[in-house]
């Protein structure tokens, strides 16, 4: 076998096994092998156990979360108790920060490792670089919530018994608006129409604050499932206070405990489903959709908000009726009465500034201007691992101020549901986690797609050899041309050698010994003997 013909059959076969690769990968590729492999992974890796990788960061999640509360200052009391519109100007935020980032505690397994029970308590720190002034120092107007709770609580009584009640508050100085430091409005305070309640019933607490005993606790017992037995089940809560529904809604539908605390969620998210969350404070669970595509410190992220259907009035979403208690006593689009769940005032939630509500909430109250930038709630959720990267809480504390008969103070006022305060709670993966997401992202991506780098390489590698095929090719071609050309040339200076004509005069021999050859034109003359020497 000649060299030639070597290398030809070496090319060839190196050609066939880069072309069984090529179809390998792209088998491979279509039938999604390590892509299924590696979610698989997921799926068993991403689980509440002591030996999951994930288990230490839901144990203590390293982002600090921030809280910051803005109040709704009231400008013109006097005008809205005379029947006008209230005024409002916004003050804050006031930013705390949870103390060593929310570890959980009391954890313990259950049912054989396929539940967990947790405890979260949040201890607040002030942080003063992130906050508008000194909460110890700025002074706030907002309405008095113990004296409408009593009002509210008395509105069932006699008239007689509501009237009295009333000029002996008046008595005491207690009216419906106060003006109290932003601190004792939050955390607490001593307020005068409590204590006299105290005094003759002593299980009332003499003190409010809208984060009264707050601080340093936890939102209930919670048992949520590891996702060992379904990664869909990843952190869901399975009771919470022992519940595993509801009681205080009018619907089972409303009752139920759906969805994660939103600290997790399952792995492999994808864009067309609803992630729900039970929140607490809210006394219910909400859903959320897919928004739009986002980054957070170079990751991607899908970001989950909740849907304008989620406070719509029963009227345009029918699976609200629930929400109404009692059952047919409805709010219109945009606020949820949790009062159901609370006792004392008539508490109504919202989003910051009536985001997303019905326009005679917002047109109730100047000062108001709610818009999608800074008053929407949403998540930012890393679709492969379902961990949230980025998350903005926004909820809004509201009371409904209406006339009771009895206290005449109250007797010009148009109901109104009248904003508080709103809490903005925000919490942005760290540094350090964000340059562990994104290796584990990219080790899952080459992973992934390594079918397709194995794709990319062969077609690469055909390439080079076809190239190369061709470019040897050229090659043999040209030195074949070089050599017919050699050859020709060979073969006619021979045929010219072999019959160049000489000259016709004898020959002198005494001349050839000492004299040069002689030329016939271009050519050197020889004799027919040296001609077939050569």
């Amino acid at each position: 076998m000649t060299r030639r013909s070597c290398a030809i059959y070496a090319t060839v076969v190196a050609a066939l096994i880069v072309v069984v690769v090529l179809i390998a990968g792209i088998a491979l590729a279509g039938a999604q092998f390590f892509q299924t492999l590696i979610h698989e992974r997921l799926k068993k890796e991403i689980t509440l156990t002591e030996a999951s990788q994930v288990f230490e960061s839901w144990k203590n999640p390293p982002p600090p979360v921030y809280m910051e509360y803005y109040f709704f200052n009231v400008t013109n009391p006097e005008e809205f108790l005379a029947g006008g519109k209230a005024a409002v100007q916004q003050i804050g935020p006031y930013t705390y920060r949870n103390r060593e980032y929310r570890p959980r505690e009391n954890i313990s397994f259950l049912e054989n490792g396929t539940k967990i029970y947790a405890l979260n308590p949040k201890s607040f720190v002030f942080v003063p670089e992130k906050s508008a002034g000194n909460p110890e120092v700025d002074i706030v107007r907002t309405v008095n919530i113990p004296y409408v709770a009593v009002m509210n609580e008395l509105s069932s009584y006699a008239f007689l018994l509501r009237t009295l009640i009333s000029m002996y508050i008046k008595s005491i100085g207690v009216e419906i608006f106060m003006t109290r430091t932003v601190h004792e409005v939050l955390w607490g305070f001593k307020d005068p129409l409590l204590t006299k309640l105290h005094s003759m019933k002593p299980e009332v607490d003499e003190y409010f604050g809208l984060m009264w005993k707050k601080n340093g606790t936890h939102e209930g017992e919670f048992v949520f499932h590891t996702g060992v037995e379904n990664y869909l089940d990843y952190g869901k809560i399975d009771t919470w206070n022992g519940m595993r529904k509801m009681s205080w809604w009018s619907s089972n539908q409303s009752n139920m405990i759906n969805g994660t605390d939103g600290a997790v969620f399952h792995p492999l998210i994808n864009r067309n489903e609803l992630l729900y969350i039970f929140a607490a404070d809210l006394c219910r669970s909400i859903h959320l959709a897919y928004v739009k595509d986002v980054e957070v410190k170079g990751i991607q992220a899908y970001r989950f908000a909740p849907p304008s259907d989620v406070l719509m009035s029963p009227k345009d979403n029918p699976t609200n009726e629930g929400f109404c208690v009692p059952a047919g006593d409805c709010l219109g689009t945009g606020v949820l009465k949790v009062s159901v769940c609370r006792e004392g005032a008539p508490i109504v939630v919202s989003f910051p500034h009536f985001y997303q509500a019905d326009p005679m909430y917002i047109n109730a109250i100047d000062g108001l201007s709610p818009n999608k930038e800074e008053h929407e709630t949403y998540l930012d959720l890393q679709p492969t691992t379902g961990v949230p990267i980025r998350a903005c809480k926004r909820a809004q504390l509201n009371i409904i101020l209406k006339r009771v008969q009895g206290f005449p103070n109250t007797r010009h006022i148009n109901e109104t549901i009248f904003p508080i305060m709103f809490v903005n709670e925000t919490a942005t993966i760290d540094d350090d986690s964000a340059s562990q997401m994104k290796t584990l992202l990219l080790i899952v991506t080459i992973v992934s797609n390594f079918p397709w780098l194995i794709v990319g390489i062969s077609v690469l590698l055909l390439l080079i050899m076809v190239l190369f095929y061709r470019n040897r090719q050229k090659k043999n071609e040209v030195k074949r041309i070089d050599f017919n050309e050699a050859f020709h040339s060979l073969t006619t200076a021979k045929d010219e050698t072999a019959y160049t004509q000489v000259s016709d005069k004898p020959d002198d021999s005494s001349q050839t010994a000492t004299t040069q050859p002689k030329r016939n034109g271009s050519y050197i003359a020889m004799s027919p003997v040296e001609a077939q020497k050569c």
